[in-house]
């Protein structure tokens, strides 16, 4: 016989049956309406961070250009302060040059001064004297010496400034290349977009990378760059004029002086060639009054050996007429005369013999003077030579190197050009 076989489980009670199914109506509704209102959070949230991200990219994408603006201003800025460097370092570095050419220039005009003096050196005797010739020299050496000293300083003073500018420069090179290199990844960061191929996640791009800078502390170092270019320039500008100015100023204290050097020299000159007329002038009177003196010894000489014939025949005749006879030994006037002739002869011879010693003596005196009269001669016509060899020398201070050609030979003491009769005389006595 069969037997009925009960599952052994809990058994619920029909109204639990109908709680359940209730509950799950009612929570199937809850879940719904979670759902629902989950949707239209969704739809809320998606509709906000979609404007939010268009808003947002639209935004940075203003920045990034607004960014590149500013960033090409400063280029801009930047580049036209390297063109004004470039040129203020060029206009400076002539500047330079043409310092140092004047500086170099000035050389000769102090060789010349120096030749000079050396030159005068050589005078002799009484003409070795401190003239204004010679203070002028040594005053146109000091003057030379100031502008070169003057130039020098300038020329140090431009290098230190090329020095900084070409500093100022590689800064502001360095500066602009930084600036190029930004807008470059700017504007590549600006030409992005949702659909560029080359965009993808980074690993922590928010970081803040070593080295980073404040905008305010970016926007100082561009403008202290540029300031500084700015004061550099300024200063160089300032140097240039200056230097022009002390060129200015050497050359024309420079030309001064040498117009007063030579308007010595020829004051001089002109005061050799005066005292050297003059000496040639009492150099003739004392040839000829030493001729005139010469031929009135001989007459003397010729007076006085005819006297003594003249005292010799009294002599003899005063002699013979001792060995008269007898009383015929009288003193007559025959004797009385041939006495007073013979007294008078004696006189005679000594006051001749006195007189030619005399004019002897103004003969020697006379050839003395002569001589130093000739000697001061050739001394004034060798200082005279030697100054118009300074002044042939100083030549090469006012005609080109290439068309200058000596006019006085120093050494084999010769001239290349037609002098005046009176520097000709100079040039014999030499």
């Amino acid at each position: 016989m069969a037997t009925l076989s009960v599952k052994p489980s809990r058994r619920f009670q029909l109204p639990d049956w109908h709680t359940n199914s209730y509950l799950l109506s009612t929570n199937a509704q809850l879940q719904r309406d979670a759902s629902h209102q989950i949707r239209q959070e969704a739809r809320v949230l998606r509709n906000e961070t979609n404007n939010q991200t268009i808003w947002d990219e639209h935004d940075n994408r203003t920045r990034l250009v607004e960014r590149i603006d500013t960033v090409n201003r400063w280029k801009e800025m930047l580049d036209k302060c390297l063109t004004d460097l470039d040129a203020e370092i060029d206009a400076l570095t002539q500047m330079k040059e043409s310092a140092e050419q004047n500086l170099q220039a000035k050389n000769l005009p102090l060789d010349v001064a120096i030749e000079c003096l050396t030159l005068r050196e050589s005078r002799r005797d009484i003409d070795v004297v401190k003239d204004p010739v010679e203070d002028e020299l040594h005053k146109e050496v000091e003057v030379i010496e100031a502008t070169k000293k003057a130039l020098q300083q300038k020329v140090s003073q431009a290098f230190e400034q090329l020095c900084l500018l070409q500093e100022v420069q590689q800064q502001l090179n360095s500066d602009h290349r930084g600036k190029m290199e930004t807008l470059e990844v700017d504007r590549g960061c600006l030409s992005l977009n949702l659909r560029s191929p080359n965009i993808s996640l980074k690993v922590d791009p928010t970081r803040v990378p070593d080295g980073s800078t404040t905008l305010q502390q970016w926007d100082d170092f561009s403008r202290f760059n540029k300031d500084r270019a700015e004061a550099e320039m300024k200063a160089a500008t300032e140097l240039r004029e200056a230097t022009a100015l002390t060129i200015a100023e050497t050359n024309n204290e420079l030309e001064a002086q040498r117009v007063a050097t030579e308007f010595a020299f020829r004051k001089r000159l002109r005061e050799m060639e005066k005292v050297y007329s003059e000496l040639k002038w009492q150099e003739k009177n004392t040839l000829e009054e030493i001729a005139e003196l010469q031929e009135d010894i001989r007459h003397l000489e010729e007076d006085l050996r005819t006297k003594l014939l003249s005292l010799k025949l009294s002599h003899t005749r005063l002699e013979a007429r001792t060995y008269r006879p007898n009383v015929e030994l009288c003193r007559d006037q025959a004797q009385y005369g041939l006495t007073d002739e013979v007294h008078q002869l004696e006189a005679t011879i000594a006051a001749l013999k006195q007189k030619l010693a005399q004019a002897q003596d103004a003969l020697d005196a006379l050839c003395k003077h002569l001589a130093r009269l000739q000697a001061d001669i050739a001394c004034k016509a060798d200082s005279m030579l030697l100054d118009t060899k300074c002044m042939d020398t100083r030549r090469k201070l006012t005609v080109p190197a290439e068309r200058f050609v000596p006019e006085v030979d120093t050494f084999t003491r010769t001239t290349n050009s037609t002098l005046s009769p009176l520097k000709s005389c100079q040039l014999e006595l030499a």
